[in-house]
């Protein structure tokens, strides 16, 4: 488990968007680690370069909000989203939101989880 800086941000709804955005990160080099497109725009993004990102980002005009979340690799098998998110619910911290990704055929998944303390969340946790 890893504390992460997350970019929160909004996208216009249109064709291409989401694309752009991509392009714009690819063209610098930064890699996406994480990513949830929200129906209302806002994307959640954990890149593997949070300064250099959250920097360019902001040059080209998007409002970028930075916060720290929760970053636990967890294995890719049945039950382990429910391992990790039992963990804090034992530690009785609240989960404001989370996405995961894995690809078949992988041995570990991520699941990105936002909290309202991640320090505390991981320590109290025990991740």
């Amino acid at each position: 488990m890893a504390i992460r800086t997350e970019l929160v941000l909004r996208l216009d709804n249109s064709p291409g968007s989401l694309n752009r955005l991509c392009k714009v990160l690819a063209d610098e080099k930064v890699n996406v680690a994480a990513l949830n497109l929200e129906a209302s725009g806002t994307v959640h993004l954990v890149p593997d370069n949070p300064l250099h990102a959250s920097g360019l980002l902001r040059g080209l005009d998007y409002a970028v909000e930075e916060c720290e979340v929760l970053f636990v690799q967890i294995p890719n098998t049945v039950g382990a989203v429910t391992a990790a998110t039992r963990q804090l619910a034992t530690a009785a911290i609240n989960i404001n939101y989370a996405f995961a990704s894995v690809s078949s055929g992988h041995e570990l998944a991520v699941l990105v989880v936002g909290v309202d303390d991640p320090k505390r969340a991981a320590a109290v946790a025990g991740m």
